[in-house]
């Protein structure tokens, strides 16, 4: 390969992963991270999965709120997820809302 094709596969790979280089905010790890992680899907669906799913929505990070305060399946084909989480406080879960909700921008 030459050096070109290799700084452009360099290059893809960094603007491709760049979503996914993101840390689960502690909020997310603590109250969340058993059941969801950023990329991949597990007992819930990701992080991306749920941001994909808003995408385009100006309303996102709201929506996404307001269903993690009240619970429930959201069309999804895993278990119900319990409102709040565990015992979310308001303040977490805006900001992991507005976490999930940007991350496929």
């Amino acid at each position: 390969m030459n050096s070109i094709t290799i700084s452009m596969l360099a290059a893809l790979s960094l603007i491709s992963g760049f979503a996914l280089a993101a840390d689960m905010p502690p909020e997310g790890k603590a109250k969340c991270g058993t059941c969801h992680a950023i990329d991949k899907s597990s007992v819930a669906p990701s992080f991306m999965e749920i941001s994909e799913k808003y995408k385009g929505d100006k309303d996102a990070a709201r929506k996404i709120a307001a269903n993690i305060t009240m619970g429930g399946a959201f069309g999804w084909e895993f278990g119900e997820m319990p409102a709040k989480g565990l015992n979310a406080n308001d303040a977490e879960i805006q900001s992991l809302s507005k976490f999930i909700a940007d991350l496929a921008k």
